[in-house]
């Protein structure tokens, strides 16, 4: 596999490809989704949620944790999760970004 060459690209380039690819996985989605129903749970509630096994579900909370799309708690001998309203505003503003350049140009194709 080749290198990404990540250098040649900016530090907010970067940073959002790291959002996006922790995101894509169904299983992800299907958290954060989760968590903005909930607000805030502990895996546990996630796992009874999800069609998965406990480790899998606490390795897709690490890894979004890892990027900073959620935090995270400690409450006795749990970590109670959340969204980091932070990063996604970030994802929103980007995304907002593009929405209002897509309506300002003329059709193509």
């Amino acid at each position: 596999m080749g290198a990404s060459k990540t250098e040649h690209f900016t530090e907010e380039q970067n940073e959002l490809a790291k959002l996006m690819k922790a995101l894509a996985h169904p299983a992800r989605i299907a958290i954060l989704e989760h968590l903005l129903k909930v607000n805030e749970c502990i895996c546990g509630d996630i796992v009874s949620e999800l069609p998965l096994a406990q480790p899998t579900v606490s390795q897709h909370l690490k890894e979004m944790k890892n990027v900073g799309i959620i935090k995270g708690t400690i409450e006795g001998n749990s970590i109670c999760y959340c969204l980091d309203e932070n990063t996604i505003d970030k994802l929103h503003l980007y995304f907002k970004e593009i929405s209002t350049k897509l309506s300002e140009r003329i059709s193509c194709c």
